[in-house]
């Protein structure tokens, strides 16, 4: 589905909107409302409507290297693993990105076919707010499109950019984040890469969770917008 479907305004239509934040935030991301002091923080969506999301990549392509799945997870809002899977390359790979993925050849030989992959992954996030890092490549490598309102990027919002003192438009690595905001480094304790960048997008977004959704809430976007040739992958 299109981006700009000529029938339902899309969110990122709106750039002004979607750039906007309301006052009753920091620029830490944590709620300046003094009512909401000593207060139960407000919940505006049961965690069982949240589902983060990791996809790694490997190559394929003589010419140009292009992007191919070849693992995908997905887990719920407390971390728990809903899906775990190698996925079968459709094309021939040029590039495993061992050292970055840890895979080879044999892994990916007699995982299950993409296709069967993507309807797994598509009935699992239906209905559902996608948490992650970089959403659109998850999307893009999974042929999938998802309401933009549903999806939470940790690479895009903009508190987290102005509290490190980046430019609006300069992506912030997830590792930088995680340090910074969770005081933590990721990739050093010997858990499933791709399953422990899931984990660190979803604390990310937790950690500010009431002030994200109460901007959304309010009428207004709290993140930068993904780059345009993606635009396929969000409806």
């Amino acid at each position: 589905m299109a981006l700009y479907p000529s029938h339902v305004p899309c969110l990122f239509q709106h750039p002004a909107l979607a750039l906007e934040m309301t006052s009753t935030s920091d620029s830490t991301g944590r709620s300046s409302n003094p009512s909401q002091t000593g207060s139960r923080p407000q919940r505006y969506f049961p965690p069982e409507r949240y589902v983060a999301a990791q996809a790694q990549i490997v190559y394929y392509g003589v010419v140009s290297r292009l992007p191919m799945v070849a693992r995908v997870t997905l887990t719920d809002y407390r971390g728990n693993v809903l899906l775990d899977t190698c996925v079968r390359p459709t094309q021939p790979v040029c590039d495993y990105r061992t050292a970055e993925t840890g895979l080879q050849a044999h892994h990916l030989a007699d995982a299950p076919v993409f296709i069967d992959v993507q309807r797994q992954v598509a009935s699992i996030i239906n209905n559902k707010i996608l948490v992650g890092y970089a959403l659109w490549e998850f999307l893009s490598v999974m042929g999938l499109a998802h309401p933009a309102i549903n999806t939470r990027d940790t690479a895009l919002f903009m508190s987290f950019r102005r509290t490190l003192g980046s430019k609006p438009n300069v992506q912030i690595p997830l590792q930088t984040l995680v340090k910074h905001f969770m005081g933590r480094d990721i990739g050093q304790n010997g858990d499933i890469p791709q399953v422990e960048r899931a984990r660190a997008a979803l604390d990310l977004f937790r950690s500010c969770e009431q002030t994200w959704e109460g901007i959304i809430h309010s009428g207004a976007w709290p993140c930068a917008l993904p780059p345009t040739e993606y635009r396929q992958c969000f409806t």
